[in-house]
């Protein structure tokens, strides 16, 4: 099942999302997946299943409930969830925009 979510309005009037890493749209893809876009137009996938599963996923871990992982959500320009987890959307971006996907390294 996909899931979408699209970045809010901005909340300060007058304020306009320049950085090319911002995130406008996110949706949740099987096994962990994100697809991500990007206001440049930049999209690709994230691959999260090595970071929730790994020994030391930390604030992560808890997002192997594909229930909870499903919650993601974009808050000024960057992917978060509702346990406080975040991920940086610049090296994101940068990942994406050079293979077309971002894994964790093993």
């Amino acid at each position: 099942m996909s899931i979408e979510t699209i970045t809010e309005t901005n909340r300060s009037p007058g304020v306009v999302p320049a950085a090319a890493w911002r995130v406008l749209a996110v949706s949740v893809q099987s096994g962990y997946r994100l697809a991500v876009s990007f206001v440049d137009g930049t999209s690709g996938i994230a691959d999260f299943s090595r970071l929730v599963k790994g020994k030391n996923a930390g604030i992560f871990s808890a997002l192997a409930d594909p229930g909870l992982f499903e919650q993601v959500r974009i808050e000024l320009g960057v992917i978060t969830w509702p346990n406080g987890a975040d991920f940086d959307p610049d090296w994101l971006h940068e990942e994406i925009r050079a293979h077309g996907h971002w894994l964790v390294p093993e």
